[in-house]
């Protein structure tokens, strides 16, 4: 498991090396954009289920652990599904590496639990 370290507080959010490898490099390029965002995800029911979310901006102290030494293989198809996901009103959203999430009625991505 990896940790994205957020903000001055240091607060840790946990995801498979894998996720987040593939979250830093759709990150790193909206950053380099300079665009803000949101990022959310949601709990797995043994860190209390629910759902969380942060604001990210150019500004923000990120600071992203792997616990692997090997970079993970880059799935292009989930990284151009999240960077579309991340360029919605909504913000990234971690998704699901092996299902294509879609937009639902309101224009909403439509999240899978990881």
């Amino acid at each position: 498991m990896g940790t994205l370290f957020y903000g001055a507080s240091r607060f840790q959010a946990k995801f498979d090396d894998r996720v987040l490898a593939h979250l830093q490099i759709v990150m790193t390029a909206k950053l380099r954009r300079t665009e803000a965002f949101i990022l959310s995800w949601t709990e797995s029911p043994n860190g209390g289920s629910g759902r969380s979310m942060i604001w990210i901006t150019p500004y923000t102290d990120l600071h992203y652990r792997f616990e692997g030494n090997r970079p993970p293989v880059i799935n292009r198809d989930w990284l151009d599904q999240l960077a579309a996901i991340a360029n919605t009103a909504h913000g990234l959203y971690v998704t699901d590496e092996g299902t294509v999430a879609s937009l639902g009625p309101d224009g909403r991505p439509e999240p899978l639990p990881i």
